[in-house]
């Protein structure tokens, strides 16, 4: 096993740098200047002596094969660089976002795998009941409803609520409050979007559950279970569920990489200032070494759930050996 992992993430040095080539052109191919907006917002307006030496300043005018050997220098020595917009280290600027996407993405899946297990469980047991209808739909409904309008739902149900019954209406919190500093505060922020994320996402793993564990339920060793008389509780969660993983955990991993840095809306309904806004506000900006940076922390991210994602998978199935 540790052989193999040794071998994945030495296969991934090879999958990192072509994408950070990728990610390096593509940038260099926007239209565009980012010392154009910061001193006049286009080209008519900006004078041309001064965007040039803010381009000198921060290399831009430097041959791209210098710009992409800074790129990677930095990564074999652990220096991101800085800020083209801000000027502060991107380190800084990621770290102050990092904590609470990957806070909202662990809730998030929490609650996903809360709601989908159990539901699907259900559903596969009781199918074509009014029980596996109900489920279905409550999935169904999951998949359609966008989850910044569940959060929308969410923030205007809470300040009906709270002003009917306490007389002072509830508003999400300006600023992100650190776990460690006050628990409840911070929880109080953050279970909400990590609820109408949650659901969003349930409802995909919800289906699947159902699917693979109705699959599972038709195999011989469970009809063989059954035929030695177990208690069907038992042939449930240790002989069909834990077969029934694998799709389901393939889909909540890859969901929890997307979740670090795809919930921009989301952060933007529940004023959360987290790596999503911040993508955007580069793209914008036209920062291109912090969106060089942020793109390659989510490839990086990928790159170890799936790792994670397969040596889940050989815990979860005997038959499966990485040798």
């Amino acid at each position: 096993m540790y052989k193999y992992i040794i071998t994945r993430l030495l296969l991934a040095i090879p999958t990192l740098l072509g994408a950070a080539v990728l990610v390096f052109l593509l940038l260099r191919a926007v239209p565009g200047d980012i010392c154009e907006i910061r001193l006049g917002g286009s080209g008519l307006y900006a004078d041309p002596a001064e965007v040039k030496l803010c381009q000198d300043k921060i290399g831009l005018n430097d041959p791209l094969y210098v710009q992409f050997g800074d790129f990677i220098t930095g990564y074999l020595t652990f220096d991101l660089g800085e800020s083209m917009w801000t000027g502060r280290p991107i380190g800084y600027e990621i770290g102050l976002r990092f904590q609470l996407s990957l806070q909202v993405a662990i809730m998030a899946t929490l609650v996903a795998v809360l709601i989908a297990i159990p539901l699907g469980t259900i559903s596969a047991i009781k199918q074509n009941t009014w029980i596996d209808y109900c489920v279905r739909t409550f999935s169904i409904a999951g998949i359609a409803i966008p989850s910044f309008w569940l959060g929308i739902m969410i923030i205007l149900g809470l300040l009906l609520t709270t002003q009917a019954w306490f007389g002072e209406p509830w508003m999400p919190p300006i600023e992100y409050v650190s776990p460690f500093e006050d628990p409840l505060g911070n929880f109080a922020q953050l279970i909400w979007p990590a609820v109408a994320t949650g659901y969003r996402y349930s409802a995909v793993a919800t289906r699947m559950t159902r699917s693979a564990l109705l699959e599972v339920l038709r195999e011989d060793y469970v009809r063989t279970a059954r035929a030695k008389g177990l208690l069907e509780k038992i042939i449930i969660n240790r002989h069909a569920l834990k077969n029934a993983m694998l799709p389901v955990v393939t889909i909540i991993t890859l969901e929890f990489a997307f979740l670090m840095g795809g919930l921009v809306v989301t952060e933007q309904v529940f004023n959360l200032n987290g790596l999503g806004r911040l993508f955007v506000e580069s793209v914008l900006n036209h920062d291109f070494t912090l969106t060089q940076q942020l793109v390659m922390l989510v490839v990086l991210i990928f790159v170890l759930t799936n790792l994670f994602t397969d040596v889940l998978y050989a815990w979860l199935d005997p038959r499966i050996r990485y040798s």
